[in-house]
């Protein structure tokens, strides 16, 4: 399963430039080597990048396992959005994802372009990448590790729940993803909103071994 995993992790990985025959290229967009990080590593890159200590978790390496498993002949193109590193899935309060932000439909030039076409103006976002069904919110919360905080998450308290995958190798890209996201968050009026944060950093690069 894992040398299934890691193959098809290249793939995507390639289609979005992350892994390029020049170094220069990667260094434009920010990125750094994918490696493993220690939770106290973790926890200083999200204080570094201004995420709330209460809102800080880690995505599980089983996450790739689930997400795998699936049909791949009947949503190929599912996976591949839901396995990018960057992105931002809305949900509402029957868990069922309205808006989804995936960093290979942004585009741009050397950062990643998270505002075309006016995506940003409302909340939740206008669309961007296709919505699916495959990762409901009942079954990402699974997957999601407390770093800081044992405050649970709880759907029905809120109008809409915000995750926010993130890493430290995608440097630059993944600070100006989560400002876009708590500054579109304020166009939520009169909306209760949770903002949750996954790192994804061990789950990379745990595929990479």
């Amino acid at each position: 399963m894992k040398t299934q995993t890691k193959s098809l992790l290249i793939i995507l990985l390639i289609s979005f430039g992350l892994i390029s025959c020049s170094p220069i290229f990667s260094s434009l967009y920010g990125i750094k080597k994918i490696k493993p990080l220690e939770e106290k590593t973790i926890v200083r890159f999200a204080e570094k990048y201004n995420i709330p200590s209460t809102e800080s978790f880690m995505l599980d390496t089983t996450y790739f396992t689930y997400l795998f498993s699936l049909d791949t002949n009947g949503c190929n193109e599912e996976i591949k959005n839901h396995s990018q590193p960057l992105q931002t899935l809305y949900y509402d309060n029957t868990g069922s994802l309205k808006s989804f932000q995936v960093n290979s439909y942004a585009g741009g030039f050397p950062n990643l372009d998270w505002k075309s076409d006016e995506l940003m103006s409302t909340f939740p976002p206008k669309q961007q990448a296709p919505v699916d069904s495959i990762v409901q919110l009942k079954r990402l919360l699974k997957y999601l590790n407390p770093l800081q905080t044992e405050e649970s998450i709880k759907p029905d308290k809120y109008d809409y729940i915000v995750v926010v995958f993130w890493n430290r190798f995608m440097g630059r890209q993944s600070k100006r993803l989560i400002r876009v996201v708590q500054e579109n968050s304020q166009l939520a009026k009169g909306k209760k909103v949770r903002l949750v944060y996954a790192n994804t950093d061990n789950l990379f690069a745990y595929e990479e071994e």
